[in-house]
């Protein structure tokens, strides 16, 4: 009897969930609002509950009363929460629906659910009677899920669009998220990177938005399958090791007559006001990060998705749009905050409540800011005074490099401040490294088109490149098609190029990042302190004559260290001399210039011998044949490494991390 009367009360809004939501802290809201099928007195049917608060009516409507506003009115709550609520006996699971509003100036509104769980397919805009129900494999995975998304740990994120990874061959659109799962795991899988980010996946009526306009936040896209279709493809994921991070927007919301906008005929979810509430560049409305409400709506969004769909990461899209009251606005189209700055405050502590909650709930998940300025501590802790992100997009570093990269070899000796400024702040945040979507659109050319020269030396710049990227501190993220050289810009209306890997130069260009991702994964060196000074030290940063860089990569234990020498002109150097820290032989772990990888065979040194120069710091040296634009890396042999006193050792990593900054601002 206990157990029939909490299932026919479990969907019901209880005082008490009403002081948490109007406090902005019921984050399981979405178990109350939205449609949820259920009994009453042993009857099968729907409880229906949404927030309208300045409607004069509310229904449901849909086929079962051919949308009849007038058939099955919901009731309004008499605790002032604004919540409108009803139970419809004999429907269930797939019935389509919309709420009718009766807005306060008599408009009649027909609105999707802004809890629904499944949308129709688009350009359909109703919200869909569902459950969550599905049987998870992914155990083991969940299990050991703090381990793989460590701060020590590698990260290797494969940014994917749903739409236009691979198209079927029969006619239809897309490929199903089921047919994705048997596609896309054991091509992520076999390739060594460690996580796959998904652009937004959440129900979106605009496509060309590429999902950064929703509609249905608690629903993955109908196009591609259903909510369980969705889990089936994490869940595979999983069960292959491979994590899942999410975009997730809550910067902004179309303006779509069945979506969120004038929801209850008023300015519900955004300010009235549109110099706060408007977005002048996306044409989209902002959230009022001053509503209890409505913060509540996002967080237990965001709750929602790492626990009923086990994703392990959160990138939060267009972070600088919220914390600047003044971005991408002219004086006098914003207004300041109440001390006269052009702070977002509501939306600066809206991302602490975030980031805290998801920590405190889900501690073995992260998060991630795409956040474009040097606004301080993005990914400090809350406690310490920070916004509480694991991580943060270096946008600053891929600016400079491709920057860098894209000019004349001959020129590169006067910009080579682009390629060292980045160690003058790479460890006052916890960086991801970004070649994202956004860097192969909108006339930006591919990647392999950003490199000059002949389609060999193209080639030879992006594996230095990618090089260059797998070995610098921080995590990592590549855009579809990127890890072959896609050759013309993403368009999301086709598939990738993968045409293109019938082609030898694309084939040993996918290899190289290939064994990058594997390398990356199997050395110590690159992650266990990919945050922190102490994994990184300079060994020649000023060779801008000829745009040589060379650098150690570190963990807790000598044996781990690894040398990284780049080359970003085509001039090859028979020898090159850099001093090192242990002496023994140095073996060489990579080089981009091996016939594997496209390249020349020109593989120098398979091993050479550290002589001993007797200095105070630096007490060896050892000498290498550097290829033209080639990243080399070398690694002591374990058994045969010598090394120097702690005392002196200890004296020339603290003088080296001073010069390394030093290098870095003199290079500007």
């Amino acid at each position: 009897m206990q157990a029939k009367e909490s299932n026919q009360t479990a969907n019901v809004l209880t005082a008490y969930d009403i002081f948490l939501f109007k406090q902005g802290r019921h984050y399981d809201i979405y178990e109350k609002l939205g449609s949820h099928i259920t009994q009453r007195r042993g009857r099968p049917g729907v409880q229906f509950a949404v927030w309208a608060p300045q409607a004069r009516h509310v229904s449901v409507v849909g086929n079962f009363n051919h949308w009849d506003p007038r058939s099955h009115s919901l009731s309004p709550r008499s605790d002032g929460s604004g919540i409108w609520e009803g139970f419809i006996p004999d429907i269930g699971k797939g019935e389509v629906y919309k709420y009718f509003v009766l807005s306060p100036d008599g408009r009649r509104l027909f609105k999707g659910d802004p809890y629904a769980l499944m949308w129709e397919t688009p350009p359909q805009t109703a919200s869909i009677v569902w459950d969550l129900a599905y049987d998870w494999g992914d155990d083991a995975w969940m299990s050991q899920r703090s381990l793989h998304n460590r701060y020590d740990q590698p990260c290797s994120v494969y940014e994917v669009h749903l739409g236009s990874w691979q198209r079927p061959g029969d006619g239809r659109t897309f490929l199903n998220y089921r047919e994705m799962a048997h596609a896309l795991v054991p091509y992520v899988r076999d390739m060594g990177f460690t996580h796959v980010e998904f652009m937004p996946v959440m129900e979106h009526p605009y496509f060309p938005s590429w999902g950064y306009q929703v509609t249905g936040y608690f629903a993955p896209s109908s196009r591609f399958g259903t909510p369980q279709d969705f889990m089936y493809l994490v869940d595979q994921l999983h069960r292959a090791g491979i994590g899942v991070i999410l975009d997730w927007v809550p910067s902004h919301f179309p303006t779509d007559a069945h979506g969120l906008a004038d929801f209850d005929g008023t300015h519900l979810y955004n300010h009235a006001d549109p110099r706060q509430g408007f977005h002048p560049d996306w044409k989209t409305y902002i959230f009022n990060f001053g509503r209890n409400e409505v913060n509540n709506f996002l967080i237990s969004n965001a709750l929602f998705w790492l626990k009923y769909y086990h994703i392990d990461g959160l990138r939060v899209d267009a972070v600088a749009s919220m914390l600047y009251l003044d971005y991408s606005r002219e004086d006098g189209q914003w207004i300041p905050n109440k001390y006269g700055g052009n702070e977002n405050l509501e939306a600066i502590q809206f991302l602490k409540t975030f980031n805290k909650t998801v920590y405190e709930k889900f501690p073995d998940t992260f998060t991630v800011a795409e956040e474009s300025t040097a606004w301080p501590g993005i990914s400090k802790p809350v406690h310490e005074g920070g916004l509480g992100f694991g991580q943060k997009w270096m946008m600053g570093w891929m600016h400079d490099i491709l920057n860098y990269m894209k000019r004349d070899p001959i020129h590169r000796r006067y910009h080579h401040g682009e390629l060292t400024f980045s160690m003058v702040y790479a460890f006052s945040e916890n960086f991801m490294l970004p070649f994202s979507h956004d860097e192969v659109v909108h006339g930006k050319a591919s990647m392999i088109y950003k490199m000059p020269g002949t389609e060999q030396e193209k080639f030879s710049q992006l594996r230095l490149l990618y090089g260059y990227m797998f070995t610098h501190p921080g995590t990592k993220l590549l855009f579809m098609g990127q890890e072959f050289g896609q050759t013309n810009e993403w368009d999301f209306q086709s598939e990738i190029r993968w045409d293109l890997l019938q082609y030898e130069p694309h084939r040993s260009l996918q290899n190289w990042v290939r064994h990058l991702n594997f390398f990356y994964r199997s050395q110590r060196a690159l992650h266990y302190r990919q945050f922190s000074h102490e994994g990184f030290q300079w060994a020649i940063g000023d060779d801008h004559n000829n745009s040589i860089l060379s650098y150690f990569r570190f963990s807790d234990r000598p044996e781990d260290t690894l040398l990284v020498i780049c080359n970003f002109t085509p001039v090859k150097h028979p020898v090159y001399e850099i001093q090192v820290p242990f002496g023994g032989t140095w073996i060489q772990q990579l080089n981009s210039d091996h016939v594997d990888f496209g390249g020349r065979m020109e593989v120098g040194h398979q091993s050479v011998k550290a002589k001993r120069l007797y200095k105070q710091y630096r007490p060896f040296s050892i000498r290498i044949a550097i290829p033209s634009f080639g990243v080399l890396i070398f690694k002591p042999d374990a058994s045969d490494i010598q090394v120097p006193d702690p005392g002196r050792e200890n004296h020339w990593l603290f003088h080296s991390v001073l010069n390394a900054v030093a290098l870095a601002g003199l290079n500007q």
